[in-house]
């Protein structure tokens, strides 16, 4: 990993996921339970293979992700969160309710935004359950 430009905590943060890919690549993997390079790579935000491939190799690198074996499929791998990773659902939620506030919202995560903003403390609480039943 590359030194910080600064110790900013904001800056620090943004070095790891402040980039679009990034964060697309988190939301599929939190909510549209899309695990594997392929069911990412199929978002309909079109991300090339070779970006998916270097957002993901930075995730692992941040200890953010972690590739396991598929169960389901012995030659493919799934990705799964840590509890770092887990730690960033707040952040999701956020951009989430702002972009309900300000933006016209239709993806099919739209209905994930509605609840999130009405009980933002009881959402984060019940997905983060959910994850690291899933993930950990």
């Amino acid at each position: 990993m590359k030194e910080p430009k600064s110790g900013c905590p904001i800056n620090l943060g943004l070095e790891v996921f402040g980039d679009r890919w990034t964060l697309l690549i988190l939301r599929d993997i939190m909510f549209a339970e899309r695990r594997s390079f392929r069911d990412i790579q199929a978002s309909e935000e079109a991300i090339s293979a070779k970006t998916l491939a270097d957002r993901i190799g930075r995730l692992i690198d941040e200890g953010i992700l972690v590739r396991s074996a598929d169960p389901a499929h012995s030659q493919r791998s799934i990705l799964k969160l840590t509890q770092k990773g887990i730690d960033l659902l707040p952040l999701l939620v956020d951009i989430s309710i702002w972009s309900l506030m300000y933006k016209d919202v239709d993806s099919q995560l739209a209905d994930l935004a509605h609840a999130a903003s009405q009980d933002r403390e009881g959402f984060i609480r019940t997905e983060t359950k959910r994850l690291m039943s899933r993930d950990l």
